[in-house]
Order: structure tokens, then sequence, then C-alpha cells
């Protein structure tokens, strides 16, 4: 497992922005076993477990009761799942909708919990991706903020699927002027900007990611059953 190595790299990057802040670590667990989890935990680089799928998530947060470790929703949420999200994971940081963020802070109201939450962007314009466009985002934030179950902490996106080092450092840079913009006009402090994964977190560091989300590159390759 490469943990300590890619915390080099992201040490390395962080310096080469001329920064001086933490850089947060979610190791992005879907479809890894409880033993390869339960690996990745001994690292105090990382800081939480990242799940795409709240069906897979609940057979598997039993295991870790006791874990340091917080749990993150980073995968896109249906509305239908929901209330068992909500008793499984500490954050949800993929609402990218009005209605989604209406439910959230619906049944959280019943289950007498305020909960964390990233509003998800979709920057690079991908039809493949989940996210909301960064011209509807401003009547998202506005709205969420209001709901008070909710307690926003800041942005997420994914990056494009390109080589392009200039297109995908666009992308990033775009979250990290809706970060900065929402800040001044919400009046609050939105201290995560989650961007970057295995191929790209070193630019996602350069533009401002305060958190990267690490699979592949910690774990190895997937392998799917036939």
């Amino acid at each position: 497992m490469n943990a300590d190595i890619i915390y080099e790299r992201i040490e390395k990057a962080r310096i080469k922005a001329g920064r001086n802040d933490r850089i947060y670590f979610t190791a992005v667990s879907k479809t890894r076993t409880v033993d390869e989890m339960r690996e990745a935990e001994k690292f105090l680089c990382i800081d939480f477990f990242g799940e795409n799928r709240v069906q897979e998530a609940e057979t598997k947060r039993p295991a870790f009761v006791d874990s340091r470790l917080q749990w993150r929703l980073i995968g896109h949420l249906q509305a239908n799942k929901v209330r068992k999200a909500l008793e499984i994971f500490d954050t949800i940081d993929s609402i990218d909708s009005i209605e989604l963020s209406d439910r959230v802070n619906r049944i959280a109201g019943e289950m007498n919990r305020k909960v964390r939450i990233l509003i998800e962007v979709n920057t690079s314009g991908e039809e493949s991706k989940s996210g909301i466009a960064p011209e509807n985002f401003s009547r998202l934030l506005e709205h969420t903020i209001t709901l008070p179950n909710l307690n926003l902490e800041g942005l997420m996106t994914v990056g494009p699927l390109t080589d392009n080092e200039r297109d995908i450092r666009s992308a990033f840079a775009n979250l990290r002027t809706l970060t900065e913009n929402a800040r001044r006009s919400a009046g609050l402090a939105l201290p995560i900007i989650s961007m970057g994964m295995s191929d790209d977190f070193e630019l996602a560091i350069l533009e401002g990611s305060t958190m990267i989300r690490i699979g592949t590159l910690l774990f190895g390759p997937r392998y799917y059953p036939a």
C-alpha cells in the first residue's frame, strides 16, 4: 500500500504551490475489502474513508464501529437512499440539487441530526459526471445555507477525463473561484475544496485543493467480478 509515498507527493505539491495549510486525504474504498481498509486505516496520513455506494458501505461500516476514520459519501446520492445514507455516513459530499438538499435536510431533522455536506459542482461540463452546473451553483448555495439541519463545509468536483493539463487545471481553478466567491457571499468559512484523484491530485493541490480522494493509487488496480 502506497500511503506514505502518496503523502510525500502531497507535501511536494503543497510546497510547490507555496502553501502552508493541511491537505486532507480521503481513501476511496469502493470495491475494497474490509481487510484492505483495515490496512489503510493504519496510515496516520489518511483522514477519511470515501465510499460511492450506500449499499456497499452498509455492508462494511459495521466492521469499523471503533475506527478513528470518519466516512464520507462521495458518490451520487439517490433520493430513495437518503435515510440509509444518513445512518451510515458522517458527511455527504455530493449534494447537487435543491430537491436533494431539501430531502437530506428533512430526514436529518427527523433523525435529530445536523449533517455536514459538500456541494458537488460539475466544473468539467461532462455529461457523464454528477454535480450541479456552475451557472446554477449560486441558487443552490443560497437555498442550502437556509436549511437548519445542514452544515455546508465546502465544494467538491471531479476533474475532466483528459490528459490535457490546462483543461484539468481550469476545471479545478473554477471550483476554487466558486468557493472563494461563496465564502464572500455567504459569509461562511467553507474550508473544504475537495478535488483531485489518483491521476490529477497534484494539479488539484496547485489549484487550491484542501482534500484529495485517492483509490487506485493507494490500493492498486480494482478487479471487478466477471
